[in-house]
This record gives structure tokens, C-alpha cells and sequence, in this order.
């Protein structure tokens, strides 16, 4: 956890936040937090900053890569915005949760993970774009349907949105990359 001032610069961290950077106290304070992340979560990172000083948000929530010296580290940012009031002089707070290390087998996160033949037709449709409406009509499943094996594959992948979910499954394999429209490789689709 940090606390931020009004420029999302570090007022304060605690040790749980410093040990995931792998920096000390004095190598984070006035630093702008984004910073500290992998340069593709910046700009998205510095837009939900943004809003939440402009008041048009309370709160919001990103999946970040926080790069460190033998690898990167994963998780979900969450920024608040808090009170104004004259004991608040950090009115962001930002709260980092790692993603749990992966279990034995490849590092950073490439780990198999098995979908069933409908996530992967709707994996590959969610990738090229398409929306629960459409995924609903082309594989003859309800919204509720659809809704349902991406939430699956969200809790599978341990991340919190289709984006995140579409970028994990490229990272760790599960799409075939440099392929359009997207594929699912088979070796991460269950046989019957």
C-alpha cells in the first residue's frame, strides 16, 4: 500500500508494497508511482490517476507488471481517491496485490492451463473483439452462458477483465501469437 499525493507522486509505502517493488523507503519517496511499473501499464495507469483527481471516479482497478531484476511481477492496482480534509495530506491511496507465484513447472506465470473446447471457441472470438451478444449468436449459448465460461476462464487465469484475460492468455501461450483472426494452441484445450 501506498499513500500519493495530488502530482501521484509516493508519500508513503509500507513494507509489504517496498519488498514488492525490491526498493527502499528513501528509492520510492516523491517518485511518481508509474514510475515504478513496467512502461505498458503507464499510460493507463497515469489516465485512471487522472480521473480520480478530477473527482470523475472513486476508485479503480488495473492489472499491472511491475519489473523487477530476475523478472516481473504481476498484479491487480487499485487506486482511491480519499477525503479531502486538512489530516489528509495523500489523497490517493493505491493498494498493489501480487498475483500468487506460479506452481511448479515454467516460470512467470506460463504454467498450462486447460480450457474446455466452448472457452476456447469464445477465448479466440473475445481476443478478435466480439461482445457476450455476439459470442451468444454465433455459438448458440445465452448471454448468461457466455458470461458464465469467461468468468471461468477469468478465475482460470487469475485476472480481473476480458482485456487482461485476452493479454494473459497471449503471455502465457494459450493464443497462438503473430495468428488472425486468434487461436487457441491445442496442447491448452482438454481432450474429451
Amino acid at each position: 500500500m501506498a499513500a500519493l499525493d495530488s502530482r501521484s507522486r509516493i508519500r508513503q509505502a509500507n513494507d509489504a508494497l517496498l519488498a514488492l517493488l525490491d526498493r527502499s523507503t528513501s528509492e520510492v519517496r516523491d517518485i511518481e508511482f508509474a514510475r515504478l511499473l513496467h512502461p505498458d501499464s503507464r499510460s493507463r495507469l497515469q489516465v485512471g490517476f487522472d480521473q480520480l483527481r478530477l473527482g470523475r471516479t472513486g476508485r479503480f482497478t488495473e492489472y499491472v507488471k511491475v519489473p523487477r531484476p530476475n523478472h516481473a511481477v504481476r498484479g491487480n492496482l487499485t487506486a482511491l481517491r480519499m477525503r479531502a480534509d486538512a489530516r489528509t495530506s495523500s489523497p490517493l491511496l493505491v493498494l498493489l496485490q501480487a498475483d500468487p507465484p506460479p506452481a511448479e513447472g515454467p516460470p512467470d506465470g506460463a504454467r498450462s492451463t486447460l480450457l474446455s473446447e466452448m472457452e476456447a471457441k469464445i477465448l479466440e472470438r473475445v481476443a478478435a473483439g466480439a461482445s457476450t451478444v455476439q459470442l451468444a449468436g454465433q455459438l448458440h449459448l445465452s448471454c448468461k452462458g457466455i458470461e458464465y465460461h469467461i468468468s471461468a476462464m477469468l478465475r482460470k487465469l487469475g485476472v480481473p477483465n476480458r482485456p487482461a484475460l485476452v493479454s494473459r492468455a497471449y503471455t502465457t501461450g494459450i493464443l497462438s501469437s503473430g495468428t488472425w483472426p486468434p487461436r487457441v494452441q491445442q496442447e491448452h484445450v482438454k481432450c474429451r
